[in-house]
C-alpha cells in the first residue's frame, strides 16, 4: 500500500516537473512578443498631424520640404500610428543593443515635414530643433532645449527643461512658454507673440523681440538681480500683448531689435 502510494506520488511529481519547463517556455514566448517590434522606416504625415517623439536620451529634429518623417539608417526607432492624427516615434535606449545604445544620451537625427505639430519628451540629454514649421512642445530633464528658426505665427510654443537652459533664436509663435529651474531662459523671437512667459529660478531671463514690436504689459520680477526693458509699456487696459519674466537668482531683460 505504501509502495503504491509512493509510486503514484513520484509520477505526479515528475509530471509537475515536466510541466514547469513547458509553462516557462510558454510564458517566455508570450512575454517575449514585442507589439512595437517593427522597426520604423518612414511615415507620411500631413499638415495638422502631430508627431510625438519619446526617448531616454536626446534628439535633434530638423524640418524638411518632404511629407515624410524619416530617421537616419543608423538610428533604431519604433513607430505607432494608432491614435488618429498622432504618430508616436520611440527611440529606445538599451545598453545591451548596439544600435539602441547610440540613443542613450545621444542626439539621433529626425526629419519632420512642415505643418506638423511636434512634441518631444526626452531625458538626460538635450533637444535641438531647427527649421520645424509647426507648434512645439519640447521637454527634457538634465539637458538644454535649443530652437533655431522654428515655429509658426499661429502656434503656441512650450519649451521646458530642468537642470538646463532654454535657448531660442528666430522663434515664431502666437504664444510662448519657456521654463527651467537651474539655467537661463534666452529667447529671440522672429514675431511678436501675444503672450510670452519666461520662468527660471537660478538663472537669467532674456527676451529679444522684433524691432517693430508693439507695446506690452510687462511683469518682470527678480530677487537677486536687476530688471531692464526698452519695450514700450501698454496701457493698463490693453492686455493684447503680455510679457511675464520671473527668476530668483538672475536678471530679467527685454529688448527690441
Amino acid at each position: 500500500m505504501t509502495s503504491s502510494w509512493s509510486e503514484a506520488r513520484a509520477r505526479a511529481v515528475l509530471a509537475g516537473c515536466a510541466l514547469v519547463p513547458l509553462l516557462a517556455l510558454t510564458a517566455c514566448g508570450h512575454g517575449g512578443e514585442d507589439r512595437g517590434s517593427e522597426e520604423f522606416r518612414t511615415a507620411s504625415l500631413a499638415p495638422g498631424d502631430r508627431l510625438v517623439i519619446t526617448t531616454q536620451g536626446g534628439v535633434r529634429v530638423v524640418g524638411t520640404d518632404g511629407d515624410h518623417v524619416t530617421v537616419d539608417d543608423s538610428v533604431l526607432a519604433h513607430g505607432d500610428d494608432g491614435d488618429g492624427d498622432t504618430y508616436t516615434l520611440d527611440l529606445p535606449c538599451d545598453e545591451r543593443d548596439d544600435r539602441a545604445r547610440a540613443n542613450c544620451g545621444g542626439m539621433p537625427l529626425v526629419r519632420v515635414p512642415a505643418g506638423v505639430a511636434l512634441t518631444v519628451r526626452a531625458r538626460n540629454a538635450g533637444i535641438d530643433v531647427s527649421d520645424v514649421r509647426g507648434g512645439l512642445s519640447l521637454s527634457t530633464v538634465n539637458g538644454d532645449v535649443t530652437v533655431q528658426d522654428a515655429g509658426t505665427d499661429d502656434a503656441r510654443q512650450h519649451l521646458v527643461t530642468r537642470n538646463g537652459s532654454v535657448r531660442a533664436t528666430g522663434l515664431k509663435g502666437v504664444g510662448v512658454e519657456a521654463e527651467t529651474v537651474n539655467g537661463d531662459v534666452d529667447l529671440g523671437c522672429a514675431t511678436s507673440p501675444g503672450t510670452l512667459d519666461g520662468v527660471t529660478r537660478n538663472g537669467s531671463v532674456r527676451v529679444a523681440l522684433p524691432a517693430d514690436a508693439p507695446a506690452y504689459a510687462t511683469e518682470a520680477r527678480t530677487v537677486n538681480g536687476r530688471s531692464t526693458t526698452d519695450v514700450p509699456a501698454a496701457e493698463s487696459s490693453d492686455r493684447t500683448h503680455r510679457l511675464t519674466l520671473r527668476t530668483v537668482n538672475g536678471d530679467t531683460e527685454v529688448r527690441r531689435g
